[in-house]
């Protein structure tokens, strides 16, 4: 993928976030690995009138490569990606039961054996920090160590990815969980997997969509 078309693709992506109602106005953001730099959403950027030359480019330490003003929370951004070779995205946004979640400061346990998708037995939340602050991009790179997914207490959520396409998917995925585990909670007291169930899935998601998968 070349840089312009690594820039509609975050177009996209902002505009798939906005259209699913993930994200409302100009919250949350999208970045991209682009070689030793990354590529993210502008600060104020909504995805009714975002377009690919908005798309700021950065250096992982932060420092403008062209025009623009990154989204504010930048540092996450280029926290997560500095120190997780493996990530490849990186999505933030404040959907409803994300949110509402992230208030009650609290991980999502394995109530449901798809927790696994996101690195571990749970989703875990970071500490409160203010938005847009080195300590937040600090208790964020914290919080998502050893997963795909963290809650920001009283904010909302991060996601990281492979690609854009695997950190958007694990977005869907999260919201859709966070309304399951919500609903779940007024229904009764849901009952967790255990340990060892929940290493049974992780080894199962090891070849998972192969013909090698156990039985």
């Amino acid at each position: 993928m070349d840089e312009q078309q690594a820039r509609q693709s975050i177009v996209e992506a902002v505009k798939f976030l906005e259209d699913k109602g993930l994200n409302h106005g100009s919250a949350g953001n999208v970045s991209l690995r682009l070689g030793d730099d990354l590529l993210i959403t502008p600060t104020g950027g909504r995805g009714s009138t975002m377009k690919p030359e908005d798309i700021v480019r950065l250096a992982l330490d932060g420092t403008v490569k062209g025009e623009g003003i990154a989204s504010s929370e930048w540092r996450f951004h280029t926290g997560i990606l500095g120190r997780r070779p493996d990530a490849h995205a990186v999505v933030h946004t404040h959907a409803d039961c994300c949110v509402a979640l992230s208030c009650l400061r609290k991980p999502i346990p394995a109530f449901h054996y798809m927790i696994a998708s996101f690195g571990g037995n749970s989703v875990p939340c970071s500490k409160y920090e203010p938005f847009g602050s080195k300590a937040l991009a600090d208790v964020a790179v914290e919080a998502i160590e050893g997963h795909y997914a963290c809650f920001l207490a009283n904010h909302g959520m991060i996601v990281t990815g492979r690609s854009l396409k695997h950190a958007i998917d694990l977005t869907v995925k999260l919201e859709t969980l966070a309304r399951q585990y919500i609903l779940a909670r007024q229904a009764g007291e849901p009952v967790l997997l255990g340990d060892a169930e929940m290493a049974e899935v992780h080894r199962r998601y090891g070849t998972y969509g192969t013909t090698a998968m156990p039985q």
